[in-house]
């Protein structure tokens, strides 16, 4: 027994050490700055994202963006606007196209694990920051060229302001309504209305029942311990809904709302073809199964699963091993449960209710459920403290997972990383730098010709590509000196190019099925 308790000790002891939070953070920040190695945009839609930005420095286009291929860009510009302005600071694209994501899953870490370890302890604070930083969804997405981990950050900050208050007790005053605006108005301007089916389905569900609660306290002679409320009966379930109500108000969700539609009007009334790309497509399409592959309703649970493994199993076996604990006794258990655990649950699983009956899925945008998840996981932890036979399993089981989420990510990030540069994933970023380097060096004006890889404009720094007949009617006038032409459409090109010849530059052949290749034909 002796050996046991020690053993516990130390494991204990390891896993608070201030030394061992340092290195699991280390860890994961190296994890996110490598993990996307070879960095390219050719893949998960980066370049459209990421021409947002450049379209805004290089036309002025600041509201409203085109896509590499001319069409109406389908997101709101306010992560553009970032990048735009942090390109103007360091000017580097690579930097202002990936430091957003970068930044805001690292102020979710250092957030989840200040809140998780005043809340629920260090060892709890410790897991949630690596359940967050240690899993195969927040490696990929922290410098990759989306919108995901910018909207996740903003989401956790409104949900994590709820979870605060309901803890406290606290109302909400003016100037917590003036913050949720705000945040909300920025949800709004990054992915539109997404937002509400990752927060008001947990609102709901938590109204639904603090109204329950509050009635039966309100019902009665109050006697001691019946409600913590002073004052009549409907003084005391008004006072209940303020303390503990996840509810700031309809004003926020409103206004947020006015502004994201002042977009869509703006761009209705000034942008040919937004209606039918951005309205009907891009947002009515998700609800239809005609416009975007349709995927079944279980999809996220098992992706998630997998993708959130081993921290997913180990929330899974802290449940069980508590409703075990209480003899399967599910409604004692919720009844037992305090209320900020309580909306830590509605917040995950609303929003992954709502997000499997939309029938366009893709797996990055059940992300936003992952921080609170993390949360929930803390107060697991937390939650078992006060009972030694479970703190004893708890800390064994969290320190296996911390270990293999330790080896899997380090795993999954060496070899993804090695993969790339074996397949030459970055082969167009090289072709696009050398090519910008010898139109420099030769004051060369180049063009590039139409090709399915939109991130090719952005490697060349051009906004446009050419169409053939007009690039050979440039070309014969003496207007260009280079073109970029797809591989397999360089023979027919220079048949009627004068003084053409193939320069020694082309782009290193990728693996198949990864995209074509391109070379450059000068006079």
């Amino acid at each position: 027994m002796r050996d046991v308790s020690t053993s516990l000790d130390m494991t204990r002891s390891l896993l608070e050490d201030r030394r061992t939070v340092w290195i699991v953070a280390g860890l994961t920040i190296l994890l996110f700055a490598i993990a996307n190695l070879p960095w390219q945009l050719d893949d998960h839609d980066q370049a459209k994202q990421a021409f947002t930005s450049f379209e805004m420095i290089k036309e002025g286009h600041w509201f409203y963006q085109r896509t590499p291929q001319e069409y109406v860009a389908t997101k709101p510009p306010l992560v553009g606007w970032i990048s735009a302005a942090l390109f103007s600071l360091t000017r580097s694209w690579d930097v202002a196209w990936r430091l957003p994501s970068f930044l805001a899953a690292l102020a979710i870490s250092v957030l989840l694990f200040r809140a998780a370890s005043l809340a629920y302890g260090t060892l709890a604070g410790l897991i949630a920051l690596s359940a967050f930083g240690l899993n195969l969804l927040s490696l990929r997405l922290a410098t990759l060229v989306r919108t995901d981990m910018p909207l996740a950050f903003v989401i956790f900050l409104i949900g994590f302001l709820i979870w605060r208050k309901i803890q406290k007790e606290e109302a909400w005053k003016p100037r917590d309504r003036i913050y949720i605006f705000a945040l909300l108005t920025a949800a709004m301007l990054i992915k539109g209305p997404i937002v509400y089916a990752f927060l008001l389905p947990g609102i709901a569900v938590f109204q639904w029942r603090c109204r329950r609660h509050a009635l039966v306290a309100g019902v009665g002679d109050p006697g001691p311990g019946a409600s913590p409320c002073g004052g009549s009966p409907g003084e005391r379930l008004d006072t209940a809904r303020r303390l503990q109500g996840a509810w700031f108000g309809w004003w926020p969700w409103i206004a947020s709302l006015g502004i994201f539609l002042l977009w869509v009007v703006g761009g209705i009334i000034f942008q040919p073809g937004f209606f039918d790309q951005v309205v009907v497509r891009e947002f009515a399409g998700r609800f239809g199964e005609t416009i975007h592959r349709p995927r079944p309703l279980y999809f996220y649970l098992p992706d998630l699963l997998y993708r959130f493994a081993p921290w997913s199993v180990l929330i899974i076996a802290i449940a069980i091993l508590h409703l075990r604990s209480r003899r399967w006794k599910i409604g004692a258990a919720f009844r037992e449960m305090s209320a900020e655990t309580f909306w830590l649950i509605c917040w995950t699983l609303g929003g992954l209710l709502v997000m499997s009956l939309i029938p366009s899925k893709r797996v990055d945008r059940i992300f936003p459920i992952v921080p609170p998840l993390c949360l929930l996981l803390a107060a697991q932890i937390g939650n078992v403290f006060g009972n030694e036979q479970l703190r004893t399993r708890v800390c064994r089981w969290s320190a296996v997972a911390l270990l293999l989420s330790i080896l899997v990510s380090c795993g999954y990030t060496i070899s993804k990383v090695i993969s790339g540069y074996r397949d030459h994933r970055d082969a167009l970023v090289l072709f696009g730098r050398a090519v910008r380097d010898e139109a420099e060096v030769h004051h060369w004006r180049y063009e590039v010709v139409s090709g399915k890889d939109e991130a090719l404009l952005l490697y060349l720094r051009k906004t446009h590509f050419i169409r053939p007949n007009r690039a050979i009617a440039n070309w014969n006038r003496g207007n260009l000196d280079a073109l970029v032409a797809p591989t397999e459409d360089a023979a027919a090109l220079m048949r009627r190019l004068h003084d053409a010849a193939l320069s020694q530059l082309k782009s290193n052949e990728r693996r198949a099925g990864q995209g074509r290749g391109y070379v450059l034909i000068t006079r």
